[in-house]
């Protein structure tokens, strides 16, 4: 009765992710418990059950054809799920937190949200910037400590983070504000960052996914070569394929991972099959793009929304290069400085 609505990257369309009950109590929801486990292990002074978590999550509607389905974000079926004990601890209410409507959502999240002593925020970097800046225009607060002083981390994923970094350093102007990364999809949550002093995951292997994996450099071959977790390598790029206990079967997620460490297990997220630049033998991944704009971000202020890059290919005697279109919230003074930067680090 319940599905993940995915982005449908790997698609034209969306598409409808089964989570059954043993996936979402045995992978998803174990998930968190997980994560804020290893939180505490990390943070023993962490007030999880103390204070409010504010989670940012989407947001859910009936399936028309089946009023008894219902589809939408992976974080909203989560949030309609979530046991009865850690209810109490989280911000907004329930139904705040599964509006559909974006605009009174984020007014709503806003208004309650600065009435609670909130230590804690979990969700997607792009929806939760949109509210904090909200939250800053509603009070005339410079930065999220002056709403929330005890603000202590902030559990993201969804999307890459290193281009939203130097944003979130403006919000939280402190060395002693942390960061955990969890590796949640619509299709199963598959790793978490279990040391906070370390940007790779730990790949969790009893969420009742099996895994399997395909180099890279086989992808775009007619009968990729498949290979299981004992042969995995240290630093080969790798596609991701699972199969499930909701039903997904040797399912091709879209997702590219490293692997960081074999005894234990951890990965780090390399992009996406489909988001990566190899005209001329670059092979030119997410992760390079990701490092290297935080890099021209960190020396010259700007701050990146959004960007994409593609290929110019080599015509009349000119060589190849590459074509970036970046959005700024913030303008670096220099453009051209941004620009070396950006092309020596990817160097």
């Amino acid at each position: 009765k319940w599905y993940a609505k995915s982005s449908g990257t790997t698609s034209e369309r969306s598409k409808y992710i089964p989570v059954s009950r043993v996936n979402l109590k045995q992978c998803h929801i174990k998930g968190s418990w997980d994560s804020v486990a290893m939180l505490y292990n990390n943070i023993p002074t962490a007030r999880v059950f103390a204070d409010k978590s504010l989670i940012m999550g989407g947001s859910l509607e009936k399936f028309k054809p089946h009023p008894d389905t219902t589809i939408g974000d992976v974080s909203a079926v989560m949030l309609a799920n979530m046991p009865l004990i850690g209810r109490p601890f989280t911000s907004p209410n329930l139904e705040t937190a599964l509006l559909d409507d974006w605009e009174e959502k984020i007014e709503r999240m806003s208004k309650e949200a600065i009435k609670e002593n909130i230590t804690m925020f979990g969700g997607v970097p792009t929806w939760t910037i949109v509210l904090f800046r909200r939250i800053l225009e509603m009070t005339g607060k410079d930065n999220m400590f002056e709403v929330w002083p005890n603000a202590q981390l902030y559990m993201h994923g969804g999307v890459a983070f290193e281009p939203y970094r130097e944003q979130f350093k403006r919000f939280f102007p402190s060395d002693k504000f942390l960061y955990q990364e969890v590796y949640n999809a619509s299709e199963g949550f598959f790793g978490l960052q279990d040391d906070l002093s370390s940007d790779d995951m730990l790949l969790m292997l009893d969420y009742g996914v099996f895994y399997e994996f395909i180099p890279m450099k086989d992808w775009n071959s007619d009968n990729p070569r498949v290979i299981s977790i004992e042969d995995v390598e240290l630093g080969e790029n790798y596609a991701i394929v699972i199969s499930t206990s909701a039903g997904l079967w040797r399912y091709k997620i879209g997702d590219t991972v490293k692997f960081t460490s074999i005894k234990p297990y951890k990965i780090k997220i390399t992009g996406r099959t489909k988001h990566f630049i190899n005209a001329f033998g670059e092979e030119v991944i997410i992760d390079n793009a990701d490092k290297a704009l935080n890099k021209a971000c960190q020396i010259t202020g700007a701050e990146v929304s959004e960007y994409t890059a593609a290929p110019v290919f080599m015509k009349d005697g000119n060589s190849g290069k590459h074509q970036w279109l970046i959005e700024f919230s913030t303008q670096p003074e220099s453009l051209e400085y941004f620009t070396e930067i950006l092309d020596n680090t990817l160097k």
